[in-house]
């Protein structure tokens, strides 16, 4: 059983990976360069939260902040680098802290003064998501650019012209 939980997610991965890669190099290099967080940082960041909920009988609390810092630091750099983003995916660090202090709180004594680090971090990791996200976004739909503006055009003069035979 447990062979069949961690070779299954791998062999997943490694079919992925090789449908994207179509054409490159495949090696042992190629493959821990694009998976290395899904090979070590998010395993620890579940064998933190498995040790919480497992072994320690949750009375270990602080293993859940690591965790979730480690977990959610591990898919953003796991999505960063399978899509060459880190220019845009760098706020996810941020939203890790958040991540793991939310998870304390959550399952803690539920302190309702975390929730003022919570916020803070989780509306500053938005904030910069969205203002690094503006530009890549701006960039793909610069082939519009020339449309909008030739609509521009037609709809001033239509105005203009429209109003001359009411007048």
């Amino acid at each position: 059983m447990m062979k069949r939980t961690i070779l299954a997610p791998l062999l997943i991965l490694l079919g992925a990976y090789l449908l994207l890669n179509q054409g490159g190099t495949v090696g042992p290099g190629t493959i821990f360069a694009t998976f290395w967080p899904t090979m070590f940082v998010i395993p620890l960041g579940l064998f933190f939260h498995w040790m919480y909920f497992s072994l320690v009988g949750r009375k270990g609390i602080g293993l859940l902040i690591p965790g979730g810092v480690l977990l959610t630091a591990g898919i953003v750099s796991q999505i960063a680098t399978l899509f060459d983003s880190w220019g845009s995916m760098w706020p996810g660090f941020i939203l890790a802290a958040a991540a793991g202090l939310f998870e304390f709180y959550w399952f803690g004594s539920r302190n309702k003064w975390l929730l003022i680090p919570i916020n803070i971090l989780t509306v500053l990791s938005l904030l910069f998501f969205v203002v690094f996200s503006i530009g890549p976004v701006m960039s793909y739909l610069s082939f519009i650019q020339p449309v909008i503006a030739v609509m521009l055009v037609l709809g001033g003069a239509w105005l203009i012209l429209g109003r001359r035979r009411h007048s």
